[in-house]
């Protein structure tokens, strides 16, 4: 007498991967080419304001950590009406040189910080920050939000 084996194989159900996997990778391929091309936009015919000169600080490279304490800096204010102002008071060019002047006088390690108001043309702002350079070189920075 045979016996039969009459066992029910339970078919698992495969999933390929693969098909899939390449979909995945084409659609994140359109997103990369699409964002790269967005990103390098070239904007024509806009005339953007030259500094005389600048100069880079370098970073602290050594090896070994050293906080040293700067000096609070010197913080000058250009308002939107292009008035220069110092602790909140309406200064001409001459007074805010003399106050640079006598600020990096006393303190050699101190810097200058220019806040300029965004809606300002950009010739203003690099107008008085020209002038500032040649009072104080790099010492000087244009703050930034």
């Amino acid at each position: 007498m045979r016996f039969r084996n009459h066992r029910k194989s339970s078919s698992i159900p495969e999933v390929n991967l693969v098909p899939m996997m390449d979909v995945l990778m084409s659609v994140l391929t359109f997103f990369i080419i699409i964002s790269m091309s967005f990103s390098s936009q070239i904007t024509a015919d806009v005339e953007l304001p030259q500094a005389s000169t600048g100069q880079v600080k370098a970073g602290n490279s050594g090896g070994g950590v050293r906080e040293e304490k700067s000096p609070d800096p010197l913080v000058i204010g250009l308002n939107n009406q292009g008035q220069i102002l110092l602790a909140n008071q309406p200064v001409d060019k001459t007074q805010m040189a003399d106050k640079i002047i006598s600020y990096l006088s006393e303190k050699p390690d101190g810097v200058v910080i220019l806040k300029a108001d965004r809606k300002l043309s950009y010739k203003k702002v690099e107008e008085i920050l020209s002038e500032m350079q040649k009072l104080g070189g790099d010492r000087i920075s244009l703050a930034l939000q």
